[in-house]
């Protein structure tokens, strides 16, 4: 098959009604996996010290209520479909812009495809019994990097761009960027309403949360200790060690929830 042929054969993909099926799919394990981190996280803000707050904790949380097995293996397969939409994304999405906003939304779908690869391998060893609760994977990359030449140089890069990340986060649900992806019917009347705040609040939450992370990754770089770096769970974690960490942790909690919500919205309503 010729490249022309290809990218003729991906784009009939991106524009089959299909892809909407597999991307509502993927949306739902995506507001699921949220759901519970926001549950994990309030529990952390209340004392419970014991889980992870983050994706892999979220995963296996739910592999722990009645039909946990079922609930992880759809998770799994959500996030999967999920990434092959970004995938297709990636490579012929986007078409409705041109230049530079082309180029950096189908890297950003391949990031996506990225992210949803990681929730759905966890899911699979987590449901398979090959998982590990163990490990800080964000701190054993920070000492990876800061062990090769220039290594502070290049956690202190990351950190810039996890910051950035973040901020973006923040921006999309200040400035309600994310209707771009739901139908404009999905966002009129009272329960669209619900559904726009649901999204400004998970992204804003969001973003805060990426933030922290970079902040650690930053402290990392600038203390040259690779063990200060970590993830969501880590950030939080160091939130709720300030003053009036608690609320702060309580109130990102409520986001992540709401985000996972807006998820569903987001399913019913896609706009591709």
């Amino acid at each position: 098959m010729t490249t022309g042929s290809a990218k003729d054969a991906a784009r009939a993909v991106d524009d089959h009604p299909a892809l909407d099926y597999v991307a509502r799919a993927g949306l739902v394990a995506f507001g699921i996996v949220h759901l519970v981190m926001g549950w994990l996280i309030v529990q952390l803000a209340l004392g419970d010290r014991e889980n992870s707050a983050d994706s892999a904790g979220a995963v296996r949380e739910l592999a722990q209520q009645p039909f946990g097995e079922a609930l992880v293996w759809a998770v799994g397969v959500g996030m999967v479909l999920l990434a092959l939409w970004q995938v297709v994304e990636a490579a012929v999405g986007h078409r409705q812009d041109d230049g530079a906003a082309r180029v950096r939304k189908r890297l950003t779908s391949l990031g996506k495809v990225v992210l949803y690869s990681v929730i759905a391998a966890t899911a699979f060893k987590v449901v398979t019994g090959s998982g590990s609760s163990g490990g800080n994977g964000t701190e054993s990359l920070s000492a990876k990097l800061m062990n090769l030449p220039g290594g502070q140089v290049l956690v202190g890069l990351v950190a810039i761009g996890i910051a950035v990340v973040g901020g973006y986060l923040i921006h999309k649900g200040a400035t309600e960027r994310f209707l771009k992806d739901i139908e404009a019917g999905g966002a009129s009347g009272r329960v669209g309403s619900a559904y726009v705040w649901l999204g400004k609040i998970g992204y804003i939450a969001k973003g805060a949360a990426v933030l922290a992370v970079a902040a650690l990754f930053a402290y990392a770089a600038i203390t040259h200790e690779p063990d200060k770096s970590g993830g969501i769970d880590e950030a939080l974690r160091t939130v709720l060690d300030q003053p009036f960490g608690s609320v702060a942790t309580a109130v990102v909690g409520l986001g992540f929830a709401a985000f996972g919500l807006f998820c569903f919205a987001w399913a019913r309503h896609i706009d591709r």
